[in-house]
């Protein structure tokens, strides 16, 4: 990062956004090394070097450093940086497809510090750390024989399970936000009054009927199932893809815009990660989902001879269809 601000103090990259390239890395920087813990452990070592003392009272004194490390906004800052860690990893596949990026990076990832590593494998590094310090801690309060020791060791060990416990439903929460609006971007639900044209639909009504077309997914949470599928029709064979949510199974036709989806500059579409692999190549191909009828309701659907490849689908549908009835 000090590169890249030494570059865009002298007008290179300047519409490059450091907060969204590396999120709070450099705050996370300060409170890992606040203090220092290693240079604490070499500390504590020279104190019991020149003081001789026990064993016992080594290993006793070893673990305040530890004590000291978790204190503060160590795990805060860690929820801040794991947020928005799909945001920067999508920021970054977007801006290395340029070519005066492409060498700022190619240029940082030949450092030694990066030790042969790529950016994007380097910001998956403070994702772990909770995880070890848990492990940390929890060696630490097994080798402890002070019971008061023991007790602020353990309150720690709750205070940082607890921590990724929090990070981990912000996590899925932020995950389903992101799949739901993509999700919104790519079934395109046709208007009613185009749909069914011996109908008059007045001008008043139309807002209504839109506005409620728009939130009938309400949220990805609903969508149990879904899969690029053909669809045998009476004289031809059609390229669909099926969603199956948790009350109505909805068929839509794939298709193409002439502009890649997304309009980026750089030819690139950036994909929810949540999504099924059949629906991400789908969007970065530049297509879209047209739903082709009104959705069929759960409680009206009705499977017959479905073949073994299917047998998925077929089990999949069953169960939505029993979950709804109940």
């Amino acid at each position: 990062m000090r590169t890249l601000k030494y570059l865009q103090s002298n007008e290179f990259l300047l519409d490059v956004d450091l907060w969204r390239l590396s999120a709070n890395s450099e705050e996370l920087n300060k409170v890992k090394n606040k203090p220092q813990l290693c240079g604490k452990f070499l500390e504590t070592v020279k104190e019991y070097v020149s003081e001789s003392g026990s064993p016992m009272n080594f290993i006793s004194t070893l673990r305040k450093p530890i004590l000291q490390f978790f204190q503060g906004d160590l795990c805060q800052t860690h929820q801040i940086y794991c947020l928005n860690h799909t945001t920067t990893v999508f920021y970054l596949e977007k801006m290395r497809q340029r070519e005066d990026f492409g060498i700022y990076l190619k240029w940082c990832e030949q450092g030694e510090q990066c030790r042969r590593l790529h950016l994007t494998e380097l910001l998956v590094v403070p994702l772990h750390c909770l995880t070890r310090y848990l492990l940390l801690l929890n060696n630490n309060w097994k080798r402890s024989t002070d019971k008061t020791e023991k007790v602020s060791i353990w309150s720690l060990e709750e205070k940082v399970e607890k921590s990724m416990q929090d990070l981990e439903g912000k996590v899925k929460c932020l995950d389903n936000f992101q799949k739901f609006r993509q999700l919104h971007e790519v079934i395109i639900w046709p208007e009613v009054w185009d749909h069914y044209k011996r109908f008059f639909v007045p001008e008043g009504l139309k807002q209504s009927l839109r506005e409620n077309s728009e939130n009938i997914l309400s949220s990805a949470s609903r969508l149990l199932h879904d899969r690029r599928l053909t669809l045998a029709e009476s004289t031809r064979l059609l390229d669909v893809y099926r969603f199956l949510f948790d009350d109505f199974l909805s068929i839509t036709k794939i298709k193409h815009n002439k502009k890649k989806y997304g309009g980026s500059d750089t030819g690139l579409t950036l994909v929810c990660p949540s999504l099924a692999p059949e629906l991400q190549s789908v969007v970065r191909e530049g297509g879209f989902c047209q739903v082709l009828d009104q959705p069929i309701t759960l409680d009206r659907l009705i499977l017959k001879n479905v073949d073994a490849i299917h047998k998925t689908w077929m089990s999949e549908i069953e169960r939505a269809i029993s979950n709804y009835m109940k």
